[in-house]
């Protein structure tokens, strides 16, 4: 693998690990905007964009977006999270001029006062959607009791309210600011001809206009406390819980992640055997989430109703054993599951994408992933016993939604 860099006058970045095995090429914008670049008025706007986006250009309608990236037989998505958005497709090599054009087209959209007012009614449709599926807005009722005021605290959809006042006009500005070339990066992975990437993407991004960006990524001070969301109607309870952890820039989250893995992946960590293996609940896990500036751990799991008060306190006594400490046997399991999962997802070249996006939307060096996987081989047992003291799993966040209403923290 080869990482290629280049940045054009206006501040755009192109990067691109270029593979000439491969037989297939990824590409993608990614854009340092997310929920916590939005105010509370605007909230939900990155995603209301990401949608709008794909509404037609001076040059198409939404339509024929949609008709060109069929007919080239592409892998096209978008997402958007709490500090990024993110516009890609797979193509084979021979599109990549055709992709690379237009992918840059639709990223300067036309965001037209009809389509906003439609796409308005279907986001809204998917909020109330989102809110009628398990776990029923947990999950932003968890991020906004811990963070509080903290940007991260924002919904990625936004509120019904927030999103139905918002205008076209405050798009239109938001997107002016944070779709401003220096703060956009254009990624490829595969097998691509860095040069004629530099060419098209010079030729049809090099005259967008810049603007200064901030971004706010003040540590946020948690809250912890209790919360029940009754919902009559579940068949499960869930029980969340949002723990301080590492952020993005620190290097503890090597550590973390493996600890975390030994507590509670999907196969054979001490939550597995307690909660899974025997039936007591339909799913669980323990896992860090960093973002910049702040981190954070998540403990989860779902089951009967009745169970759920029992199974709280059995999860309570994973996370307190982890300042116990954990076994040396335990860390080198972790390590090796974490490093092969690492090396297995970079066979894919969509993955490699991301892998190099994300690395540059976090500000963190280049890395392959081989050295990636090095940094979690690296870990020590002395380290993972050290952050399970650092960031105490058991002092936390707690969100209990579903039918029972008599369920206590322990």
């Amino acid at each position: 693998m080869n990482l290629r860099r280049h940045k054009l006058a206006n501040g755009l970045t192109i990067l691109a690990e270029v593979n000439d095995a491969a037989y297939f090429a990824a590409y993608g914008f990614f854009v340092k905007a997310g929920a916590r670049d939005e105010t509370p008025e605007i909230s939900g706007v990155s995603h209301f964009l990401e949608h709008m986006v794909f509404k037609g250009t001076e040059k198409r309608t939404a339509d024929q977006v949609n008709l060109e990236l069929d007919e080239l037989g592409s892998s096209s998505n978008a997402r958007t999270g709490e500090e990024s958005t993110i516009y890609h497709s797979a193509v084979l090599p021979e599109f990549q001029g055709h992709i690379v054009e237009l992918l840059s087209d639709i990223m300067r959209p036309s965001l037209r006062n009809d389509d906003f007012e439609t796409e308005k009614k279907v986001i809204i449709e998917e909020i109330m959607m989102y809110q009628d599926q398990p776990p029923y807005g947990g999950q932003e009722l968890l991020m906004s009791s811990y963070f509080g005021t903290h940007t991260l605290g924002q919904s990625i959809l936004g509120t019904v309210e927030t999103v139905g006042e918002l205008t076209a006009e405050q798009m239109r500005n938001y997107f002016s600011r944070q779709y401003s070339p220096g703060n956009i990066a254009f990624v490829a992975s595969g097998k691509v001809c860095f040069d004629k990437l530099i060419e098209d993407v010079e030729k049809y991004c090099g005259g967008w206009q810049a603007y200064d960006v901030d971004r706010n990524i003040a540590v946020a001070t948690p809250t912890f406390g209790f919360q029940t969301l009754h919902k009559e109607n579940s068949h499960l309870q869930y029980i969340m819980q949002l723990s301080p952890g590492p952020s993005t820039e620190d290097n503890d989250r090597f550590a973390m992640r493996v600890l975390t893995s030994v507590l509670g992946d999907d196969g054979g960590s001490r939550l597995f055997w307690e909660l899974l293996d025997p039936g007591l609940a339909e799913s669980a896990a323990i896992g860090n989430c960093e973002f910049l500036g702040t981190g954070t751990v998540m403990s989860y799991f779902s089951c009967p109703p009745e169970l759920a008060q029992e199974n709280l306190q059995r999860l309570q006594k994973i996370q307190l054993s982890a300042l116990q400490g954990v076994s040396q046997k335990e860390v080198d399991l972790a390590k090796q599951k974490i490093a092969s999962q690492i090396l297995l997802a970079s066979e894919r070249t969509e993955s490699r994408m991301f892998s190099v996006g994300m690395q540059w939307i976090n500000g963190l060096p280049y890395k392959t992933p081989a050295e990636i996987a090095a940094d979690y081989k690296a870990v020590t047992l002395e380290q993972c016993n050290a952050v399970a003291h650092r960031y105490p799993l058991d002092q936390n966040c707690t969100v209990s939604v579903g039918p029972n209403q008599n369920i206590n923290r322990p």
